[in-house]
């Protein structure tokens, strides 16, 4: 635990009455989700902790897995589009034979073989076909929703809809382990990719049937679970609002793939009033842009158009007057 939160636990009691309180909180929070609890009621957790205004998560976790959940509070909200795109890595347990409704051990089991593997080489082979870029249709168990309903609703009254393939990307699948019906491996992919449907598909291919037994969240997009915070530092009052914040990271952590520039003084002020900037033909980026002030604060992202002129897109409210 870090020393500052030690150091304010004497603190916790006499600051309870300010947790209640809403405040403005502008950042981004790495948190390790346990098992046993859903992604918004994590998030309410922290937020509550805080005393944030505002917040939301940047991509859902079921409640059986675990793992690293970006929160973003206050104007960080305004980057949780980038963090949702962003490329996800997983450790993911299979259980081979052994298929379930849901796909994963949350669902009935729908059917039972010996007929496992038995050889490494077998599942490596299997592993080779899954890689790379595929269509995936989505498990019918999913929070998707179909005329306002989540599919997993659906499911739970027996009803099955036709969804349709997406296209993902599976960067990197690699096997950890391999015990008896047990593989376990690690598992890189873009956006909106269902483990448990690659973990059913692996088990089609071995002919043995396969489920999800375990997840958990590694990377999501620049950041990893080593800097993330358990979730006990959120609940029963334990730390002064102002002391959970010191634990937020910088909105632009987030943004750290795309280019930047610094403004002048007259720039910020062009940003503030959202007017086409001229960088002249020096600085001809194209794509989108961090674009920051003279001293260095993070203004918010503009979109280059490769011949020196960049339109404010999505601009932080924080911004200051320039001096």
């Amino acid at each position: 635990m870090s020393s500052f939160l030690a150091e304010a636990s004497s603190r916790s009691v006499a600051s309870a009455s300010k947790r209640r309180l809403k405040r403005p909180v502008h950042g981004i929070l790495l948190l390790d989700k346990p098992t046993g609890i859903s992604s918004n009621r994590a998030l309410q957790v922290a937020r509550r902790a805080l005393g944030a205004t505002k917040g939301g998560h940047t991509g859902n976790l079921d409640v059986a897995a675990s793992g690293l959940l970006p929160l973003c509070f206050g104007e960080a909200t305004k980057v949780c589009g980038f963090l949702l795109e962003a490329d996800k890595r997983y450790q993911a347990t299979v259980r081979l034979g052994v298929t379930t409704a849901s796909g994963d051990a949350e669902g009935e089991v729908l059917s039972r073989s010996d007929n496992l593997p038995g050889s490494r080489a077998l599942v490596e082979d299997a592993l080779t076909t899954l890689r790379g870029p595929q269509m995936q249709i989505p498990p019918m168990y999913s929070a998707l929703k179909r005329d306002g309903q989540p599919l997993y609703k659906l499911a739970r009254q027996g009803i099955e809809v036709e969804r349709q393939a997406r296209p993902v990307v599976i960067n990197r699948l690699d096997m950890l382990a391999l015990e008896g019906e047990t593989v376990v491996l690690d598992v890189s992919c873009s956006k909106g990719t269902y483990i448990r449907s690659l973990a059913v598909s692996l088990g089609e291919i071995l002919g043995c049937g396969a489920s999800l037994s375990g997840l958990r969240r590694l990377e999501a997009g620049p950041y990893d679970i080593t800097h993330a915070h358990s979730l006990d530092l959120f609940e029963g009052e334990r730390y002064p609002p102002e002391v959970l914040e010191e634990l937020l990271l910088p909105i632009d952590s987030a943004l750290q793939s795309f280019p930047q520039t610094c403004l002048d003084a007259e720039g910020k002020q062009r940003v503030r009033q959202g007017q086409i900037l001229s960088l002249g033909a020096s600085d001809r980026m194209v794509g989108l842009i961090r674009l920051y002030g003279p001293d260095g604060e993070f203004l918010g992202m503009g979109e280059g158009d490769g011949a020196g002129q960049v339109q404010p897109r999505r601009l932080m409210a924080t911004v200051k007057d320039p001096d």
